[in-house]
Formats: C-alpha cells, structure tokens, sequence
C-alpha cells in the first residue's frame, strides 16, 4: 500500500461559506492537491503523463463530511492506494486539521485514458515502476 501525507494546506477566506467552514466542493480540490502531490514524491508528473498522451479523468467520487474544517485550519490531507492501479487507480483520503482531528474521508477513482482515441488504457509502465515496491503481491507488467 502506497501512503503519503501533504501538509500545511490552509483554508482561505475565500474558501468558505457563510458559516466560515470550508465550502463542500472544496474537498475534491484537497482531494487533487493529495494524490497529485503523493505522485510527485515518487517523481511521477501529471504534466509528463499528459504529455505523453495519457489522460487521468476523475470517474467516480465519494466523501463522508464528519466535522467542518474551518477558515485558517491547517489541513493535512493523507493519500492511499491500496491497490496496483490497471486501468483504474482507486485513491482514498483523510483529511486532518491541525490538532488531528479528522473531518473528512474520501474515495476517488480515475481512468487512464489515451488523448487521441479517448480509449481507456493501462496505467504507464512508469507508474506501476514507480508504485511496484509499495506492493509486496504485485509486479508491474
């Protein structure tokens, strides 16, 4: 299983609703911040997999708001994938604010899908590489 936590995300004014809580639709944006700062530790780039023709739409989200995170919070947002991705990647979140408690969990599926045919497609090799150690059943392809 591959984890890894992205801290110090702030909640911003602008963030929040009339109540001073993070707005609802925010959490999908935490939820990116996560999993596209979690690849990045493995030096694996959206950018670089976008521009080799692979794209990585969002297919299916689910979140459960326990508590409010609130204006000025410090969010931790913990990334798992518990799985070797195929053509799917399945991430799931905890989100934290800055005494621990937790507010928000959350499930997201992507696809891996070819830019010019707009076809699904195995997950780049680069990836299942990179992910593979986390992995002690899996080998890449």
């Amino acid at each position: 299983m591959f984890i890894h936590e992205v801290t110090g995300i702030r909640v911003r004014y602008a963030d929040t609703d009339q109540m001073g809580y993070a707005y609802y639709g925010n959490y999908a944006r935490y939820y990116e911040i996560g999993r596209v700062e979690a690849l990045r530790t493995l030096d694996f780039h959206y950018k670089a997999m976008e521009e080799s023709g692979v794209m990585m739409p969002v297919y299916e989200l689910h979140t459960r708001y326990l508590k409010p995170a609130r204006y000025d919070d410090l969010l931790a947002v913990k990334v798992l994938i518990q799985n070797l991705p195929s053509v799917r990647v399945v991430f799931n979140y905890e989100i934290r604010n800055q005494e621990g408690t937790l507010l928000n969990t959350g499930e997201t599926t992507l696809v891996f899908q070819r830019r010019d045919t707009g076809r699904l497609c195995q997950a780049p090799a680069n990836l299942l590489e990179k992910l593979a150690p986390y992995f002690h059943d899996h080998k890449p392809h």
